[in-house]
């Protein structure tokens, strides 16, 4: 995709920036920047997309951004409404590894770390123990000034490099990162898609929204995500489905056409090809989770 260029800004007498959000809702555009991120959701709910990754993000989820990754962040549609009084939070590191100097992490202790960028130009998930001592590091972070913010932030990296409890949200193969500032045109396109994916999407309108012929947009959205418009789409309106299968007791035929799926069996057969089981298995399998959590 064709991502926005976002300039990190710096205080004076900082070699990175380290802050705690509290707004109505995320919705960034999709954008990239040098600046390695971790983020730390400790409120919010929406859809993440991350290179070519798409799901929805929850409290307590930390993403581990390497440089030119594009991502965005949307809250749900309830944190958007004029009544609404959710707020989002999380707490957001960036960092350039050239600011520990230039050859510092080119060191032999520092192998590990190295190697950990070299996988966070992918995204990285991470989970389990390590997420808990991260989010902890992360809080303290916000507490500390001087010498004791670079040693907090160094211990969080040393703690990624040693850790296995992560997942990486793309591959090589999927993943296009661009590093050229264009207009918004991709940011129309996802923003028209998070909010009208419950509904039927014909290819004109989308192409409309892009201002390209119905070809043209194909060529340009493939070009982009390494897969097609219908796909995408789909994985989008299943993505959801899941949200709704573990945070409500709908029944699944309803979760099927609130998605945006007019056919049961399609929506049965491409949530089995997504998520390698069925609706109601994946529901239940979360609840078992729960209980043994």
């Amino acid at each position: 995709m064709k991502p926005q260029l976002l300039k990190i800004s710096l205080q004076p007498m900082q070699s990175f920036s380290v802050r705690f959000d509290i707004v109505p809702y995320f919705f960034n555009a999709f954008h990239f920047h040098p600046e390695m991120e971790i983020i730390y959701i400790e409120e919010g709910n929406g859809m993440q997309l991350v290179g070519n990754h798409l799901q929805y993000f929850k409290p307590g989820d930390i993403i581990f951004l390497g440089e030119n990754l594009p991502h965005l962040w949307k809250c749900d549609e309830a944190y958007f409404m004029p009544e609404s009084s959710l707020r989002a939070k999380a707490i957001v590191i960036h960092f350039l590894p050239e600011a520990f100097g230039a050859d510092f992490f080119d060191l032999p202790e520092n192998k590990a770390i190295k190697q950990l960028f070299q996988r966070a130009r992918l995204g990285l998930s991470i989970y389990g123990e390590t997420k808990s001592a991260i989010a902890s590091l992360m809080k303290s972070l916000l507490q500390h000034k001087g010498t004791t913010s670079i040693i907090t932030l160094l211990q969080m990296l040393d703690v990624l490099a040693q850790s296995n409890e992560y997942s990486l949200l793309n591959s090589e193969d999927n993943l296009n990162i661009q590093t050229e500032k264009e207009s918004g045109r991709m940011n129309n396109i996802l923003q028209y898609l998070f909010d009208n994916f419950s509904k039927e999407i014909d290819l004109e309108t989308i192409a409309a929204i892009a201002r390209l012929s119905p070809n043209a947009f194909c060529r340009y959205f493939k070009q982009r995500t390494k897969t097609t418009f219908s796909s995408f789409l789909t994985t989008l309106r299943i993505r959801h489905a899941c949200k709704m299968l573990i945070e409500t007791d709908q029944a699944i035929s309803t979760i099927c056409y609130d998605s945006g799926f007019n056919n049961f069996s399609n929506f049965n057969r491409y949530f089995k090809e997504l998520m390698q089981t069925s609706p109601i298995e994946y529901r239940k399998r979360y609840h078992q989770m729960q209980e043994l959590s």
